[in-house]
């Protein structure tokens, strides 16, 4: 079997990485946050495919998914699209940022697919006390020009200057990604709550930075709190952007998902890393 497949699946942009370990190799599934594309897992896939097989894809809207049709207008629709992803595998699901709200969303509709999950900082902006001073807060985000949308949410992520400083031919790029940033942003603040907490029942390991800001330390509090069988890790020295600068200390904690998802008692909280 090849090393490597690259697909697309309803119009979506899916890779799967064959592991080292063979076929019956569990499976692992990485889903990316806004403005985001599967590539930026590259590092934390190459440590999890000796004893994984590792799924990722670009979100609907975003990249190499970006001519899907029809248009995700809400987090259900990429809950959906994780679901045709997955393709009826029980798998360890990772979800980075917003990838992490729909992770948690399939986790409580799809138990059954669900082994356990790794959610690193998901947003949780439909709860009252979420603060409004994140990235998509502001006029330039009520979709009347969408690129500006997305350079505006990009330079407030990575810092204007860091911005100012990538080479035109990524910003063109990543501004073609400002109509999926905006129908999503509006979605997870104006829809229902996607997820009930008490619903998932599957493991859970609650993932933050040490160095992340003050709405994603409560939101992971919240969520270790509430989450049946959750856990709560920190990785030292890490901001939102954990996925990307501690590849190897995030892979230890899949693989603890994938030992848990394995287990038949799993639905006890696993100790805190």
């Amino acid at each position: 079997m090849d090393a490597h497949t690259g697909s697309r699946l309803d119009g979506l942009l899916v890779d799967e990485l064959a592991s080292d370990a063979g076929d019956d190799a569990p499976v692992v599934v990485l889903v990316h946050g806004t403005m985001d594309r599967h590539s930026s897992f590259a590092r934390l896939r190459s440590r999890l495919m000796a004893t994984c097989r590792v799924v990722s894809y670009d979100r609907r809207g975003y990249a190499g998914s970006r001519a899907a049709e029809p248009p995700a207008s809400s987090i259900t629709d990429h809950v959906a699209d994780l679901e045709a992803v997955i393709a009826g595998r029980r798998c360890t699901l990772l979800g980075h940022s917003y990838g992490g709200s729909v992770v948690l969303a399939l986790a409580a509709q799809r138990p059954d697919l669900t082994g356990a999950a790794v959610v690193y900082e998901p947003p949780l902006p439909w709860l009252d006390w979420w603060p409004r001073t994140d990235p998509s807060d502001g006029p330039v985000f009520d979709g009347s020009d969408p690129r500006a949308a997305a350079e505006e949410f990009l330079a407030r992520t990575i810092g204007r200057h860091r911005y100012e400083r990538l080479p035109l031919k990524t910003r063109e790029e990543v501004v073609l990604d400002g109509d999926a940033l905006v129908a999503e942003m509006r979605a997870i603040q104006r829809d229902p709550a996607p997820f009930e907490p008490a619903a998932i029942t599957r493991p859970v390991l609650v993932v933050r930075g040490s160095d992340t800001s003050e709405r994603h330390r409560l939101g992971t509090d919240w969520l270790a709190a509430r989450l049946p069988a959750a856990s709560l890790h920190t990785l030292g020295g890490a901001g939102h952007g954990g996925h990307q600068s501690h590849p190897a200390e995030l892979a230890r904690i899949v693989a603890t998902a994938v030992t848990l998802a394995s287990d038949p008692a799993a639905d006890r909280p696993p100790e805190t890393l």
